[in-house]
């Protein structure tokens, strides 16, 4: 008889005597069992790991099991349907509805089961996370004087410096406030920027994330076409006239989910267009850090172009390091920082300080340069890889724009393609992506997916990610056809 046979035989054994015992009461000894029943000691650490699994006793390191202690009745669940009334009331000043779908945020954020291979991810694989250079930045931080005071309510004078220097020539550390990431800037940004009801502008199509906290500020996003070279003008104008808007975000560089970025005669145009309508620009400049090795130089941000304060500059160390290193970036001219100011001030007070403190140690490191080559590098291998393997395996799923940023591609499912279906088989052959569908805020003009090269641990894992996706594709083909 094997040692698991018996040692279930023998936790049945045991069950038939436990009424013996009085709750918290403790069982014979390990040898003592091995000594009654004639089995060996593994055969009694399985039994007794098996009763603790189930519940009926506890064990405890150089102690012994006990017998557990009944566990208290389950209280039954409360009334609290009166919650959707309440949720879903409308205030009578904006009727402006509350509710918040976070399922395009989540699509990205949430782990795929063991074994699937994550083309839906939105942050670097492990492999390409700086994490000792971060472990050590962290340790070093700790000790510095002062690294657990308060820091100052703005960030600290030299990571706003630090950032001040990444946006432009004519950008101080004054002009900017260090925020808990880019989701936090960009939450901060909509709601100084305009109140509850009122429309924004926003590409499309867009990030889901964005859209979320539009809606949960109880804004109405108004889409504006992107094409491969970014917005297109001539209906972001038109939008302005139509809705009267008084914000457009935007995503210049390495656009998120097609990877556009916007070309040098649209750039003044964008500008100028949201000057004339008196509205701001919020530059969400997510990508900046993760150009490709090879891409040549880059455009600056709109904010370097923008003495007059239209632009609202939203930016991050996230994606280029690590999910946990949150730590972004708000840069603004004009009396609207200070409505910046004090919204974070009443949101979060202040950026904790070890961790702004480690962002400095980080980015001051020799090791930070060479960190954003090698990711610069790793990212250009696996857009190539991913970029041939989809031209051979799938040839019908158009890749309008191969980027030299970023780390996705969006590619246009062929008409009638099921997404939901799609995905749904995809997990089934064990490769997750996104859904091109949260990605517009209003009736999607086709079916798109966007795939992530960044969350992979390599080239082969990529070409693998793409066979599952073809074997997928056939699967959702023959059920539909």
């Amino acid at each position: 008889m094997n040692q698991r046979s018996s040692g279930e035989e023998l936790a049945a054994e045991l069950k038939k005597e436990l009424d013996r015992y009085s709750p918290g009461g403790k069982l014979p000894s390990s040898r003592a069992l091995v000594e009654r029943y004639r089995v060996s000691p593994v055969t009694v650490s399985r039994a007794l790991a098996q009763l603790a699994a189930e519940g009926l006793v506890i064990t405890r390191p150089g102690a012994g099991a006990f017998l557990a202690r009944p566990r208290a009745k389950a209280a039954a669940p409360g009334d609290t349907s009166w919650q959707e009334v309440a949720l879903s009331a409308e205030t009578a000043a904006d009727h402006v509805p509350r509710s918040v779908d976070a399922s395009g945020v989540l699509a990205t954020l949430a782990a795929p089961p063991p074994g699937v291979i994550e083309f839906n991810g939105g942050y670097l694989h492990p492999s390409l996370q700086p994490e000792r250079a971060m472990a050590a930045a962290l340790a070093r931080a700790a000790r510095r004087p002062g690294a657990w005071s308060r820091p100052p309510v703005e960030g600290l004078l030299e990571l706003r410096e630090w950032f001040a220097r990444g946006i432009g020539s004519d950008v101080g550390a004054a002009d900017v406030l260090i925020t808990a990431g880019g989701q936090a800037a960009l939450t901060t940004a909509l709601r100084a920027l305009a109140p509850p009801g009122a429309p924004v502008l926003v590409e499309s199509p867009t990030y889901p994330g964005m859209l979320a906290i539009a809606r949960a500020a109880g804004l109405r996003p108004v889409p504006v076409p992107v094409d491969a070279r970014g917005v297109r003008t001539e209906l972001l104008s038109a939008a302005f006239q139509a809705t009267g808007a008084r914000v457009f975000v935007c995503q210049p560089l390495f656009q998120n989910p097609t990877g556009a970025v916007l070309a040098p005669e649209r750039r003044p145009e964008v500008l100028r267009t949201a000057r004339e309508a008196g509205a701001f620009i919020v530059e969400d400049d997510f990508a900046r850090r993760l150009v490709h090795s090879g891409a040549g130089p880059l455009p600056e941000p709109l904010a370097a172009a923008d003495p007059d304060g239209v632009v609202v500059h939203v930016g991050s160390l996230t994606k280029v390091t690590s999910p946990s290193l949150r730590v972004g970036v708000l840069a603004a001219r004009g009396p609207v920082l200070d409505r910046l100011r004090a919204i974070q001030v009443v949101d979060n007070f202040f950026v904790s300080r070890p961790l702004q403190e480690a962002a400095l140690e980080l980015v001051g490191a020799p090791a930070w340069n060479r960190h954003l080559r090698a990711v610069g590098a790793e990212l250009r291998e696996r857009r190539d890889a991913m970029a041939a393997a989809l031209a051979g395996q799938l040839p019908q799923l158009l890749l309008a724009t191969v980027p030299v940023g970023g780390y996705h591609f969006w590619l246009r499912l062929p008409d009638g393609t099921d997404e939901t279906a799609l995905l749904a088989t995809a997990l089934r052959e064990g490769v997750a992506f996104a859904p091109g569908r949260p990605y517009f805020c209003a009736e999607p003009p086709g079916a798109y997916i966007r795939v992530s090269f960044a969350a992979v641990a390599g080239g082969a894992e990529v070409v693998e990610g793409v066979r599952r996706l073809r074997a997928a594709w056939d699967e959702t083909d023959l059920l539909t056809h």
